[in-house]
């Protein structure tokens, strides 16, 4: 079936019927004035300004901060898409009366400069030395937004952070909040072929290394020539030096290994933490007048629909909407195991236009009268809306019991043992792919197969359609052979034909197990754990602890006649490095009497058909 918004009824006005009305009455250019920008320490920056053709009055500019090249030169003769990265943007929204102003952060592209870090605290204060130049730009009337899918979205964050006037609106689309958590640590376990493959990524891009970066698809097209030079730079003289000082950049399986704590700083930098890097630290410098447009899908690799939510928890006294899909990193594909077509159907771009229309250029969108939150329920393949979040506050307890089973009575005392398979593994069709860089269209094929072989607990049918929307918590008592175990759990919807469907995981590193209440700058409504050093402590093998692991969000209809299923396993050999190293532990779950471990879900039913 299709996630497009056509016939729902979860908005007043659906965005592809915002979009369809809504007139383009300029023009395209042809090629964008191009520039090189000097920050406060001389670093030039390059920078690519699409304007409007045809409007004759100052218009508001969208900026979008890119370490994925803002524009593709194209060999003599070549054809393709030379804007790759935010070629939709600029194509969507020029003609519609803004500016888009594209820039190369420094290391990247056409840009001087070495990338000391992801996500560089350097790119914040460049943002805002870009926004002083571009409100004094005789084309702007003085309002920016700044939206971006990934990278560029959390940039739009650390924009709004500086605090600049000139901002009213961004839209972080697919963005981390915390890039610990969300990105490259879920639960506090590295994502160790995340580093790997992000890493020969942007050695391919930031070396242009193009027989290295046609691996992957998105850049496969042969004609790209690399970075574009700026005008100014006819002959590429001055974009080969700014090649040449990008070897120095860092490199990201050496770098996120320096941080297996959260917020440890830098043993050479102590004001340099993974804090540093994630938009909750800087939260606060967001005025409460900024417009925020959160949006992620429930399959959004390690965590980022996390990053969406907390956004929009967080920044609660903000003009703020949260939008959540059937989709994997960058809404490239729809995930759901009965959509129509790979191709997502819904106008997110409408969407976006919609809440800058409102924000920047006020104009009269009928956005007040939206509910702040949209998802989209899989299986049951439609959109809803909510006041707020979580939707559903209602839990479902189902404990683990005898024979494997999932029961909503209390069961007598027992045990169950498993132990960590390292070579076990997910499978290379997951939710991880995708922020790797590496192409996915079909998710989760085999899981009938992978789930097979771990310790499962099944429930009975569910009576009527069931609705399960929010985070599911896994409640255990466990027992570890080691002083550290890496835990993964998995539901799954056992259909009543048999068909075994992944719903959505949970992992945390026992290490970690320690819960703490929430920070002001970093909401949640599930467990919250703060992965410092000082609350990190190992197990004591063979002693039972109450550990609570929350699932990643989605929102998904249990059929009439399904089960739902809850798996453990001790590794993920495909993602995530081994908890302990070389030493596998045996896994005991307790069940029953006063040590009875259970699966919390939020969930309600559904009206009868």
């Amino acid at each position: 079936m299709s996630d497009g918004d056509s016939g729902s009824t979860a908005w007043a006005v659906p965005p592809s019927a915002y979009s369809a009305g809504r007139e383009a009455p300029f023009a395209l250019p042809a090629a964008p004035l191009s520039r090189y920008l000097p920050m406060r320490d001389g670093c030039r920056i390059a920078i690519d300004t699409w304007l409007p053709e045809g409007t004759t009055s100052p218009v508001p500019a969208i900026l979008i901060l890119t370490p994925y090249y803002r524009r593709f030169r194209l060999r003599e003769g070549g054809t393709g898409d030379a804007i790759p990265n935010a070629g939709k943007f600029v194509r969507f929204l020029v003609p519609r009366g803004y500016a888009v102003i594209v820039v190369d952060v420094r290391g990247t592209g056409a840009s001087f400069g070495t990338r000391d870090s992801f996500r560089s605290p350097k790119e914040r204060e460049d943002s805002r030395e870009i926004a002083d130049w571009m409100v004094a730009q005789p084309w702007s009337d003085g309002r920016i937004g700044a939206t971006g899918i990934s990278y560029p979205g959390a940039a739009s964050d650390f924009l709004a952070s500086t605090g600049h006037p000139a901002v009213k609106a961004i839209a972080p689309l697919f963005a981390v909040w915390d890039t610990y958590t969300d990105n490259y640590y879920p639960g506090g376990i590295l994502l160790k072929e995340l580093a790997r493959s992000y890493d020969e990524l942007m050695v391919a891009m930031d070396h242009d290394r193009r027989d290295l970066l046609r691996n992957y698809v998105y850049y496969a097209n042969p004609d790209l020539a690399g970075p574009h030079p700026v005008d100014e730079d006819p002959d590429g003289a001055l974009l080969a030096e700014a090649i040449h000082e990008h070897l120095g950049n860092f490199r990201q399986p050496d770098f996120m290994g320096e941080f297996r704590f959260r917020e440890d700083p830098l043993p050479y930098d102590p004001s340099f933490s993974s804090a540093s890097f994630s938009p909750y630290s800087v939260s606060a410098g967001i005025r409460p007048d900024v417009a925020v447009l959160a949006v992620s899908g429930w399959m959004d690799g390690a965590g980022y629909a996390n990053g969406a939510i907390s956004r929009f928890l967080t920044l609660k006294d903000n003009p703020v909407h949260l939008l959540l899909g059937p989709w994997d990193h960058g809404a490239r594909c729809n995930v759901s195991p009965w959509r129509r077509d790979v191709t997502p159907d819904f106008d997110l771009l409408g969407e976006l236009l919609r809440f800058f229309d409102h924000y920047l250029m006020g104009r009269e969108t009928g956005l007040p009268a939206e509910a702040p939150v949209h998802y989209f329920s899989l299986h049951a393949e439609t959109w809803q809306s909510a006041a707020s979040w979580p939707p559903v506050a209602a839990a479902r307890r189902l404990g683990l019991s005898a024979e494997q089973a999932l029961a909503d009575t209390p069961a007598e005392a027992g045990r169950d043992e498993t132990r960590a398979d390292f070579a076990g593994g997910s499978g290379h069709g997951t939710r991880y792919e995708r922020i790797a860089g590496i192409n996915s269209t079909s998710y989760y094929a085999d899981w009938a197969e992978r789930q097979a072989g771990l310790l499962s607990y099944t429930s009975a049918p569910v009576e009527r359609d069931m609705e399960m929307t929010g985070h599911g918590i896994a409640d255990l008592w466990i027992e570890s052979s080691e002083p550290d175990a890496g835990l993964f759990l998995y539901l799954s919807e056992v259909e009543a034909d048999g068909s075994i469907r992944y719903v959505t995981e949970g992992l945390l590193r026992a290490l970690h197990r320690k819960e703490s209440p929430a920070p002001e700058r970093y909401r949640t409504t599930w467990p919250f754990r703060s992965f410092h050093r000082p609350d990190a402590a190992p197990l004591v093998p063979g002693q039972a602890e109450r550990i609570r692991i929350p699932l990643l969000p989605t929102s998904w209809v249990f059929r009439t006649g399904s089960r739902i299923r809850l798996s453990i396993a001790g590794a993920d050999a495909d993602h995530c490095a081994q908890v302990p190293h070389g030493r596998p532990p045996r896994l005991t779950l307790l069940r029953g009497g006063d040590r009875a471990s259970a699966l919390e879900l939020p969930m309600r039913a559904l009206a009868r058909g």
